[in-house]
């Protein structure tokens, strides 16, 4: 388990502290519908943290071609149609490039900086020079408006119990996840971005922001700069 990082609950847990059996039962949000608007029909998809498919199953029902890449040996064996790399996401050097290359699931607020940098050169360096990079940011509410909970229409409540100081600029935060089955925990460290911080991790990346997909600002679509 990475420091700063936990996770409780059935079955197998990865290093970052998620639940795999967790993620196999979450239902994919309106994800895929906001990836589908902002990039070309049938384009090839780098995925970068794709856990167990939640979102690379319902881009691959709308006719995307997409390589997963996950840290969790558990997660990837869940994903099913797709080429699937395993290996941390800060270090993939593929030797080739990509249409689109996803990063979502917040993984830019990483806590560590240098992970973040290195997450964001992945994205530069497999990205083709005429593609995008698709991130998913964190809303600007999500370190302040605590505690919080959301109840699914599917019967299971998510909540954010607490938000935490853990270090310059870094907070611990705490989710926990309550089936009428099982409850899972999470305990993760995560970094606040303004928009302009996050603006000047792409810059210093090589990439420059395209235009932002969501009212909230919480996609983005990025591209190389030059």
């Amino acid at each position: 388990m990475r420091e700063g990082y936990d996770g409780t609950g059935p079955g197998a847990i990865t290093p970052d502290g998620c639940a795999v059996e967790l993620y196999a039962r979450l239902p994919v949000g309106d994800e895929p519908d906001v990836i589908a608007a902002a990039v070309p029909a049938g384009a090839h998809i780098l995925e970068l943290g794709s856990g167990v498919g939640r979102v690379t199953h319902a881009l691959l029902e709308r006719g995307f071609t997409v390589t997963a890449v996950d840290e969790s040996a558990d997660m990837l064996a869940r994903v099913r149609g797709a080429r699937t790399i395993c290996g941390p996401i800060e270090t993939l050097d593929l030797g080739e490039t990509f249409d689109v290359v996803m990063l979502a699931s917040f993984l830019v607020h990483a806590g560590d900086e240098e992970v973040r940098r290195g997450l964001l050169r992945t994205c530069a360096r497999h990205v083709a020079e005429s593609g995008c990079v698709l991130v998913q940011r964190e809303g600007s509410d999500y370190h302040t408006n605590v505690p919080r909970e959301r109840v699914d229409p599917s019967g299971f409540t998510v909540r954010i119990t607490s938000v935490e100081p853990a270090g310059e600029g870094v907070h611990s935060v705490h989710a926990e996840y309550v089936f009428p089955d099982a409850v899972w925990t999470q305990t993760f460290l995560s970094r606040p971005l303004t928009k302009e911080q996050f603006e000047s991790a792409l810059a210093e990346a090589g990439l420059r922001v395209d235009r932002y997909l969501t009212p909230d600002g919480t996609w983005v679509r990025a591209v190389p700069v030059g």
